[in-house]
């Protein structure tokens, strides 16, 4: 009866942590994702971001830079290309305590040689941000793995090791 009991904890714990996984909406937030560097306000200018868990230095920016070409920059193609590449990394994206955006930008810049802001200026979609469809968000671009997909399968993982475990 308590390994039952212990087993019901165990598995409604997973869900819980599942599903706080699976919060983050499917948008790129216009707060987080354009606001590369200054102008933050209040405690925020002490407080140093931590690293992002995301590597941008070895995505695929051909996307972006294969679409979005000068000296027009037409905004269809460059917004479209974008959200093709941002989309699947939203959850780092989005996180306003570590510096995703910006690294991610950096090298958006670095290898599209951009002028500043013209993703920002350009690519509106209303006050959430950028709306990813379920298409956009589900490409495991550039080699990389959504945090959402991968975190899910190991507390899926863990949950059924310890279910094994007190069997």
């Amino acid at each position: 009866m308590a390994a039952d009991r212990g087993l019901l904890l165990l598995l409604l714990s997973a869900a819980a942590i599942a599903g706080v996984a699976s919060a983050a909406g499917p948008f790129l937030s216009a707060d987080g994702v354009f606001q590369v560097s200054a102008g933050s306000t209040g405690r925020s200018l002490l407080q140093a971001k931590k690293n992002c868990a995301m590597n941008f230095e070895f995505q695929n920016y051909t996307i972006i830079t294969s679409k979005c070409k000068g000296p027009k920059f037409p905004a269809d193609q460059c917004c479209g290309a974008f959200k093709e590449f941002a989309c699947p990394f939203r959850d780092y994206i989005n996180e306003d305590s570590s510096d995703c955006s910006s690294a991610m930008f950096s090298y958006i810049n670095l290898y599209g040689k951009y002028p500043p802001g013209l993703f920002a200026n350009m690519c509106r979609e209303g006050k959430k941000g950028l709306a990813c469809t379920d298409a956009q968000s589900s490409i495991a671009a550039n080699g990389g793995q959504r945090a959402q997909s991968s975190s899910l399968v190991l507390v899926t993982l863990v949950c059924g090791l310890v279910a094994l475990l007190f069997h």
